[in-house]
């Protein structure tokens, strides 16, 4: 019973946490405005970049990956209070409150189950997690926006290589195979949660319409 509430209580507090959206309280209350209602729909940083601008897409960058370095800490250490003999993993706790914090974020339960896509909410998980992948996922992400332009790309190809990265640093860090799959199961759940996310942009990819960083949108 006791772990079954440890584990209620942590998922519980990432996916409120989650859904605690930075972008449309930022665009509510500085702009009275709703971000969703321009651009893309989506409440995240891109968006609020090209709607109100670098200051408010900053806010939103800082508000987005603190809520996921907080959803996953908390996890953590609520996982502590855990019996000796639960026999869980400890890695459960971290990847089952980033992936609800990412869940909170793209489905946030105060604003009509509508909110971003879960990029930098999953980065502030990663670096909770396993801050040592974090350059090298900026890299793969740098890869992509620089010669095209385009963020989701970036995104994309980031949210795809986790979990490939994942299992050689769990690989090379000699993890048991438990905790192992784990990780790797919980890196491919966030990953690909980030990149459904991003089904139309991986459309209009394909039709040649995909928004680039800088260029102006047309309403």
């Amino acid at each position: 019973m006791t772990t079954f509430l440890i584990v209620l209580a942590a998922a519980a507090q990432a996916y409120l946490l989650g859904s605690v959206d930075t972008g449309i309280l930022i665009s509510k209350y500085l702009y009275h405005d709703d971000v969703r209602t321009h651009g893309s729909g989506a409440a995240g940083m891109t968006n609020m970049l090209r709607t109100f601008g670098k200051k408010a897409a900053a806010f939103t960058a800082a508000g987005d990956v603190l809520k996921g370095v907080l959803a996953v800490c908390i996890g953590r250490w609520l996982f502590g209070f855990l019996p000796e003999n639960a026999a869980v993993s400890p890695y459960l706790g971290v990847y089952m409150t980033a992936i609800l914090a990412v869940v909170g974020h793209s489905k946030p339960i105060y604003f009509g189950f509508k909110g971003g896509k879960g990029v930098l909410v999953a980065g502030g998980a990663i670096l909770a997690i396993q801050p040592i992948l974090l350059p090298f996922l900026a890299l793969i992400f740098l890869a992509c926006l620089l010669p095209t332009g385009m963020v989701s790309l970036g995104s994309i190809t980031m949210a795809a290589s986790y979990p490939i990265l994942t299992l050689i640093y769990g690989l090379l860090k000699g993890f048991v195979a438990g905790d192992l799959a784990v990780c790797v199961i919980g890196a491919a759940i966030m990953g690909g949660m980030v990149i459904y996310m991003h089904r139309a942009n991986i459309q209009r990819i394909r039709e040649g319409k995909e928004y680039r960083f800088g260029q102006k949108h047309k309403k």
